[in-house]
C-alpha cells in the first residue's frame, strides 16, 4: 500500500497484494485516507474468482462454496439455495451485542479484510471487493458490537456485521456520527447494497482482522506512552532529589537489553543539565542508592518496550498474511486450514497487558513517594500549600491507585480461556477479540497514571524553587503550566487531571521533552 496519510482528500492509497505497514492502518484507521485496489489485486481477485466458479459448477462438494459452514458443512446446498445460504450466513453472525466499538477499530478491521482480500486468496468477486472499498472510503461506519467474537474463526460476529451492512442491511454511523439503517445511507453515499454469491460470506468474516486492527492501534499507542513514562520518571527523580549515576551507559551495558538501553539514555538525556541533580551530587551528600520505583525505571520501561517490540514483530508477520478458511491456493486448489485461529494475537495481546501494568505500577510508586513527607526529601505532605487545611494532590493519587487496580486485573490474560462452540467443531478459540479488548481499556489508564504523576512531579519540581529542574523537565513542566496552574491552596483537581491526560494523548509533553534533550548525555555521567 502505498499512500500519503496527510488527509482525506489526498489520492487514494492503493491497496495490493503486498504486506501492509504499521502507517497505513493508522492512516485509514485515524486519519482517514481513502484507498483503491491496485491492478495487481484486481488481476488476482478476478483470476481466484474463476477456480470459484469452477468449484460452484461442479458436483463434487467444495465447503464453503457450495456446502454449509462449521458443523453443518455435510450438508450440499442446490445452486438456486447459495444466495439465500450467503445472506443467511451474515444475518445470523452478525450477532453481536453490547456497546458498538470504536469507528477507528471498525475501519481498520474493514482495511484488512480488503487487504486479505486483494491477496487474491479468498475468492470474492472483483465487485464485491470495490464495494468494501467504496463503503470505507465512504465515510460509513458499519455498527459492530463490542460482544461477539471469541477470536476463532477470526472475528466473526464483528466482521459480520460490516458484511451484513455492505448487503444494505444492519446500521451504520454516517459521517456525522448518526446512526442510520445501511438500507438508507449506502444508497446515499452512492453505494450499491451487494448480494453475495458462493463463498463471499465466508471470505467477509472468515479473518483476524479486528483483533490486529487493535492490536496495530495499541501498538503505536504503547511505543508513544513508555516515552511518556521515561519523561515522567525523569521529573519525578528530579522531583525526590535522585541522582542520574545509575542510568550512566556504561551500567546498562553490564545488562545489554536494547529496552533498558534505551530508556536509560532517554533517562540520561532529560536529566542533563539539571542544576537539582547538581545540586546534590558531591561529597557532601550522604544518601547511597534511589528507591527501586528510581533506580530501576530503565530496567521496567525498558522490558516494556522489548516487549511492544516482539508484539510488533507479530502484527507485522498477521499484515503480511492472507487468514481465510478455506483458502484458494495459487494453483486454484481450495484447502481449508486453521489459519484463522487467533492465538498469535491473542498472547502478544494479552502479552502487553502485563509490561503495561508494571509501568503503570512503578509510576504509582513515584508518585506516592512525593507525596509521602516522610520520604519526599523536604516536600510538604501531599504538596499542600497548608498541609492540614489542604490536601493537595492526596485523592488525584487514589485516583491513580484505583486505575492501577483496574490495569492489574487486566494483566489477566484472556487467551487461556476457551469456551467450546458451533457443536464442538470450534472446540478451542483464542479469545483474542476479548484480549484486545481489554488492552484498549488498558492503554487508557496507563495514559492516567501517567497524566497524574506528571502533574504531581511538575508540582514538586515547582516546590524545589529556586532549585531549576533540567531543560528537557523543564520544557515539559512549562507546558503543563499552560493549562494547569502552579502550587497553591486547593482547588478543583479533576479538571487538571484532564488537562494533563489530553497533553499526554496529544503527545505534546513528548514533543517538548525532544526539543530540549541533551544528546551529550550519551555518555553517561562519571
Amino acid at each position: 500500500m502505498q499512500h500519503n496519510a496527510e488527509h482525506a482528500d489526498n489520492e487514494p492509497a492503493e491497496i495490493g497484494p503486498e504486506p501492509l505497514t504499521f502507517e497505513d492502518v493508522l492512516a485509514v484507521a485515524r486519519g482517514h485516507a481513502r484507498v483503491r485496489l491496485s491492478e495487481r489485486a484486481e488481476q488476482g481477485i478476478g483470476d481466484t474468482r474463476k477456480h470459484i466458479d469452477t468449484l460452484a459448477a461442479a458436483e463434487q462438494p467444495t465447503y464453503g462454496v457450495s456446502t454449509g459452514f462449521g458443523a453443518l458443512a455435510v450438508r450440499h446446498i442446490p445452486p438456486e439455495r447459495r444466495a439465500a445460504l450467503q445472506a443467511s450466513f451474515v444475518r445470523s453472525h452478525a450477532a453481536g451485542t453490547g456497546d458498538p466499538v470504536e469507528p477507528e477499530v471498525v475501519r481498520a478491521l474493514m482495511l484488512l479484510r480488503l487487504h486479505t482480500i486483494a491477496t487474491g486468496h479468498t475468492g470474492v468477486r472483483p465487485g464485491t471487493a470495490h464495494a468494501l472499498a467504496a463503503l470505507l472510503n465512504s465515510g460509513l461506519v458499519p455498527v459492530v458490537h463490542e460482544y461477539g467474537s471469541l477470536g476463532c474463526s477470526g472475528d466473526l460476529a464483528p466482521l459480520a456485521a460490516v458484511a451484513l451492512a455492505l448487503t444494505g442491511e444492519g446500521e451504520v454511523f454516517d459521517a456525522a456520527g448518526y446512526r442510520r439503517p445501511a438500507s438508507e445511507a449506502l444508497p446515499a453515499a452512492g453505494i450499491r447494497p451487494v448480494t453475495l454469491a458462493e463463498k463471499e460470506g465466508l471470505a467477509l468474516t472468515n479473518g483476524t482482522d479486528g483483533m490486529l486492527g487493535m492490536l496495530v492501534l495499541a501498538l503505536h499507542d504503547l511505543s508513544e506512552l513508555v516515552d511518556v513514562a521515561d519523561i515522567t520518571a525523569a521529573m519525578s527523580v528530579e522531583a525526590l532529589m535522585g541522582t542520574d549515576r545509575a542510568f550512566a551507559a556504561d551500567l546498562q551495558r553490564l545488562r545489554p537489553h536494547p529496552g533498558q538501553a534505551h530508556s536509560a539514555r532517554r533517562m540520561r538525556e532529560l536529566l542533563a543539565n539539571s542544576p537539582i541533580v547538581a545540586s546534590h551530587r558531591g561529597p557532601d551528600c550522604t544518601r547511597v542508592q534511589d528507591a527501586y520505583s528510581m533506580r530501576c525505571s530503565p530496567q521496567v520501561h525498558g522490558s516494556a518496550r522489548d516487549t511492544i517490540a516482539h508484539a510488533g514483530t507479530v502484527a507485522e508477520r498477521e499484515l503480511a498474511s492472507a487468514i481465510d478458511n478455506p483458502v484458494v491456493l495459487d494453483d486454484g486448489r481450495v484447502e481449508s486450514n486453521g489459519n484463522f485461529h487467533g492465538a498469535p494475537l491473542a498472547h502478544a495481546l494479552d502479552f502487553l497487558a502485563v509490561p503495561l501494568a508494571d509501568v503503570a505500577s512503578i509510576a504509582e510508586r513515584r508518585t506516592d513517594r512525593m507525596l509521602d513527607v516522610a520520604r519526599s526529601h523536604g516536600l510538604p505532605a501531599f504538596l499542600a500549600d497548608d498541609p492540614g487545611v489542604d490536601s493537595g494532590y492526596m485523592i488525584a493519587h487514589y485516583t491513580q491507585a484505583g486505575v492501577l487496580t483496574e490495569l492489574k486485573r487486566s494483566a489477566a490474560p484472556a487467551s487461556v480461556d476457551s469456551v467450546p462452540t458451533s457443536a464442538m467443531q470450534e472446540d478451542h478459540v483464542s479469545m483474542g477479540w476479548s484480549a484486545a479488548r481489554k488492552l484498549r481499556s488498558a492503554v487508557i489508564g496507563l495514559r492516567r497514571v501517567l497524566a497524574i504523576e506528571l502533574l504531581t512531579a511538575a508540582r514538586a519540581l515547582d516546590l524545589r524553587a529556586p532549585l531549576r529542574p533540567a531543560p528537557a523537565t523543564g520544557a515539559v513542566r512549562d507546558l503543563l503550566r499552560t493549562g494547569v496552574d502552579g502550587p497553591g491552596p486547593d482547588r478543583h483537581v479533576a479538571p487538571e487531571i484532564e488537562a494533563a491526560e489530553q497533553l499526554v494523548a496529544s503527545g505534546a509533553v513528548r514533543r517538548a521533552a525532544a526539543g530540549h534533550v541533551d544528546p551529550a548525555a550519551e555518555g553517561g555521567h562519571q
